[in-house]
């Protein structure tokens, strides 16, 4: 008896460990921007307008980083504490995003990206690195193009050039989620954005290929269950380890309108109408672009390899390989790293090659005189 006692005490102290680790998966990126040395700070502009950013204390070169959608400048937690070994690191929240300011006004390319300008030279105060994902990406390539002599060089992660442009996004998978963001905003019935997002995502066709409802079985059903029981908190399922992303499909429809988190809607109806693209032309921008510039691009997914596009044509990643070919010819000298392991967040899934990347595009510029020893 007391043999099975202590078994039976073990199991359960093991299931809750194993449930605390999965509750909590994403509390790891606190210890690992504690252990940067990285501090959340902000800036207000002349226009009252204020960025929110994470600054470590460095005198090395300054890398600034900008973040993709959805998400706030603490996404890089994992490459923090090797980046910041290398550089002094300004991790910038851009506007729709994490602490910064949440105005629509503010919701397009030109406007971010002479913000950033701002940033730079009254925050930084020299030339700097610039490391962008996805749309932080395409205001990296901006900046380049027009602000070249605050720029030492780019490492562009996996943005969207082309794929973005009317008649090609609406066949993406990135644009599939802007519909269903537009759609929510523009109807009255549904409050709750999470449970709108998990009755139409597009994910759900990997989920289903059986011809069964997995997705409702695995992903729909414990979500609207848990709401049911907690209203007005993002779904975090126990028996869901973090390499099944479950809780992360959750954590991804965190927004500002519902209450769930800090991030604005009206920054993704931005990408849905183009008017995030008002006077940026994609192929003039990266043909403009003068600085050493590296493009990472991801390898096809494992729902579509060795295509980037699925059964339905649907685009499943940022670019397809002609998109990544042909941005990189037009920026002059360009290097472009392919076949990352990775669906998109290439810092988060291969984190020692991204940083790798950055730490080798440093000794490059270094090489070349650019960065002062």
């Amino acid at each position: 008896m007391t043999i099975l006692f202590f078994i039976l005490a073990i199991i359960i102290i093991l299931l809750l460990f194993y449930a605390y680790q999965n509750m909590n998966y994403d509390k790891k990126k606190d210890k690992l921007i504690k252990q940067a040395n990285m501090h959340e700070k902000q800036v207000t502009l002349p226009d009252g307008s204020v960025l929110n950013y994470g600054e470590n204390s460095s005198n090395n070169t300054p890398l600034l980083l900008l973040h993709g959608q959805m998400v706030s400048w603490e996404d890089y937690a994992k490459v923090l504490p090797a980046l910041a070994k290398e550089y002094h690191i300004y991790a910038v929240d851009y506007y729709g995003h994490g602490g910064s300011s949440k105005d629509p006004n503010k919701y397009f390319a030109n406007a971010i990206g002479n913000d950033l300008i701002w940033f730079i030279e009254n925050v930084i105060k020299k030339p700097v690195i610039i490391s962008g994902h996805s749309s932080g990406g395409l205001l990296t390539a901006w900046l380049s193009a027009n602000s070249p002599e605050n720029v030492l060089g780019v490492v562009i992660e996996d943005a969207p050039f082309f794929s973005t442009e009317p008649n090609r996004a609406e066949n993406t998978y990135a644009g599939k989620g802007f519909k269903v963001n537009h759609d929510f905003l523009y109807q009255e019935t549904k409050k709750n954005y999470t449970k709108y997002s998990l009755e139409h995502d597009y994910m759900q066709t990997f989920f289903n290929k059986n011809g069964k409802d997995n997705w409702a079985k695995i992903v729909k059903k414990p979500a609207f269950s848990y709401m049911k029981k907690y209203p007005n908190q993002l779904p975090r399922i126990w028996y869901y380890p973090p390499r099944l992303a479950v809780n992360l499909i959750y954590d991804l429809t965190a927004n500002i309108q519902d209450g769930t988190g800090e991030y604005d809607l009206r920054f993704g109806d931005a990408f849905y109408n183009y008017s995030w693209f008002d006077n940026f032309d994609q192929a003039e921008t990266l043909s403009r672009i003068r600085v050493p510039t590296t493009l990472l691009h991801v390898a096809p997914s494992n729902e579509s390899a060795p295509s980037y596009y699925d059964n339905n044509g649907i685009l499943l990643s940022a670019m397809d390989e002609k998109d990544a070919t042909y941005a990189t010819e037009l920026i002059e000298g360009a290097e472009l790293i392919d076949g990352f392991k990775s669906m998109h967040n290439i810092h988060q899934d291969q984190p020692q090659q991204f940083v790798k990347v950055l730490v080798d595009f440093k000794k490059q510029l270094t090489k070349r005189r650019l960065l002062l020893l």
